[in-house]
């Protein structure tokens, strides 16, 4: 189960070149249900995730380079490319999404390990208006729209 909340960003953390990220390409084969194929780095998925804003199945399941390479190419719209870092939060993890194609956004995500934590938390100064429950932002909206209709 994933529980999550995305956040637009008004300005960018200080010192971001100190955190972990990954280099992100993605592309869905589906988008209702989502089924999508992801390179992070050098590990490859494909990912399956019902239903649902703030709340909803996912599943992972790892590829090898070359089922990757096969999938992809079968990639409905457009692919999405985006450079991630993890930003530590106490107990939580902000990830935050510098995306550069198929357009430029930048968004962060929170995942919870409940409802209640979700709807408990107090967005940080850096982040912006709240898009959890807006399709627009949603990766697999955008692969099939673009970003200009996002941000």
């Amino acid at each position: 189960m994933e529980i999550e909340r995305k956040f637009l960003v008004r300005q960018l953390p200080e010192n971001l070149e100190q955190y972990p990220f990954h280099q992100i390409e993605q592309g869905y084969l589906c988008t209702k249900p989502v089924v999508r194929v992801r390179r992070q780095d050098d590990e490859y998925y494909l990912t399956y995730k019902g239903g649902g804003k703030m709340v909803r199945e996912e599943y992972n399941l790892p590829l090898t380079a070359e089922a990757y390479r096969h999938l992809i190419k079968k990639a409905d719209g457009h692919l999405i490319q985006k450079t991630r870092y993890r930003i530590p939060l106490g107990n939580l993890t902000a990830e935050l999404d510098l995306f550069t194609a198929p357009g430029n956004l930048i968004m962060v995500e929170v995942e919870f390990s409940s409802t209640e934590e979700a709807d408990a938390f107090n967005p940080l100064p850096w982040f912006a208006e709240e898009v959890t429950f807006s399709k627009e932002y949603h990766n697999s909206y955008m692969s099939r729209f673009g970003i200009h209709n996002a941000g």
